[in-house]
């Protein structure tokens, strides 16, 4: 038995032992993608290292399992489309070392005129390096819900589709990689597509799709990019999922190329945690059953607006412009729960021996006031926050359940 047969054997035995096979039957295939992606055996899925190739090669073979076809790269078919690049382990060192990474695209043709682009980026932190909030001795970043999570996603979307009565749109699905080292492997794509962008006619993107919360809360971000968006997916969440929508196109993942490119995207998260960039993201703590959902929601809206043709584009405003340009000089140590959607800002992880830990916060506080600065979402919290330097003092005022407590906080 080879390694990667030991790995899915695992995988499958758990829950055949604690589940009916009806239940199994939906996410079964979503773990068993996430527990191979997320296996020590890929070292992290650093860009231009053996893991990202392993991790490349098992994406081609569930492209083709699932019936996909590979792009045309001159004349010939491939499922690879590699890009040259400098890797530096610190972003401000001098010289790097020259690698090469490689996207994983698969199609669908339904001889249509526009193409609906899935992304979702395979890559991750390798042992750790610039970017880990891991402090030990270098370990193994698996990446489960960063970004495991949203290949098997996209797997389950490219097999859904491949099946639908939607055709009329093709679908091109892209295995992004160097994502983690600032999307080098969209921003390539974006610049050298292998067919006109002209023929894009929207992007989705699942990045981190693997932490359903209990509140069922998906925030979806780039919702502005275009006038169909937000009644779509009012139309098609389910009463299981919350949808909190962001208007701006502009983020920390893939979808931001092709926004760029003046393409509607959007982009698909169920929010940041405590193992966040660290090796604790492993696998047995991702909700497969969250991702069926997640991804049954994005199957239904690709269906939705498959007869409604070329979407319409809408550049957006940065949430950050007109805002005071925060330039922090300190921090207080804790993690924003991105998709937490009332009033203050809640708290999703508390860091060892930084200011909010010692002051005696702890995970679930809404911090509803900084100082002088009342708090109503992530963007006044960061505002107070950049009112500070190291040194400082400050009282800030959380709620805990039905308490409101207040904390002296020294940066």
């Amino acid at each position: 038995m080879d390694r990667i047969t030991q790995i899915l054997v695992a995988a499958l035995l758990l829950p055949a032992l604690l589940f009916s096979q009806e239940t199994m039957t939906e996410w079964l295939p979503v773990q068993v993608d996430v527990v191979y992606l997320a296996s020590d055996d890929l070292q992290g899925r650093e860009t231009g290292t053996e893991g990202e190739r392993l991790a490349a090669e098992y994406i081609a073979r569930r492209f083709a399992q699932i019936g996909l076809k590979p792009y045309a790269a001159g004349n010939a078919a491939t499922w690879y489309q590699p890009f040259d690049f400098v890797y530096k382990s610190n972003p401000h060192a001098e010289k790097g070392e020259d690698r090469t990474g490689k996207n994983v695209i698969g199609y669908i043709d339904n001889g249509a005129d526009r193409t609906v682009v899935v992304g979702a980026h395979y890559d991750h932190l390798g042992m750790g390096g610039f970017g880990s909030r891991h402090l030990g001795e270098p370990a193994i970043h698996n990446g489960a819900d960063d970004n495991a999570s949203g290949v098997a996603g996209m797997l389950r979307i490219a097999e859904k589709l491949k099946a639908s009565p939607a055709r009329h749109n093709n679908y091109l699905f892209i295995a992004f990689s160097g994502e983690e080292l600032g999307l080098y492997g969209s921003k390539y794509f974006a610049q050298h597509p292998v067919f006109s962008l002209e023929n894009v006619n929207y992007m989705l993107n699942l990045d981190m799709v693997g932490r359903l919360n209990e509140e069922g809360v998906l925030a979806v971000n780039g919702a502005g990019t275009s006038p169909a968006w937000k009644t779509a997916l009012e139309a098609v969440a389910p009463d299981a999922i919350q949808v909190k929508t962001n208007d701006s196109g502009i983020g920390p993942s893939d979808h931001t190329s092709f926004y760029l490119e003046d393409i509607p995207v959007l982009h698909f998260f169920t929010g940041q945690h405590e193992d966040y960039h660290k090796p604790e993201d492993d696998s047995p703590l991702v909700n497969y059953e969250g991702i069926v959902l997640v991804t049954d929601l994005i199957v239904d809206l690709i269906e939705k607006l498959d007869p409604e043709g070329e979407l319409a584009f809408t550049k957006t405003k940065d949430e950050q412009e007109g805002r005071q340009a925060a330039s922090f000089k300190v921090t207080l140590g804790v993690m924003p729960d991105y998709v937490y959607s009332d009033e203050g800002m809640r708290i999703d992880g508390v860091m060892e021996d930084r200011p909010a830990q010692k002051a005696g916060m702890k995970k679930g506080d809404v911090i509803v006031r900084m100082g002088e600065v009342e708090v109503k979402d992530i963007y006044d919290y960061m505002e107070g926050l950049a009112l500070y330097k190291k040194g400082d003092k400050a009282k800030v005022v959380v709620k805990r359940g039905k308490e409101e407590l207040t904390f002296d906080v020294e940066f």
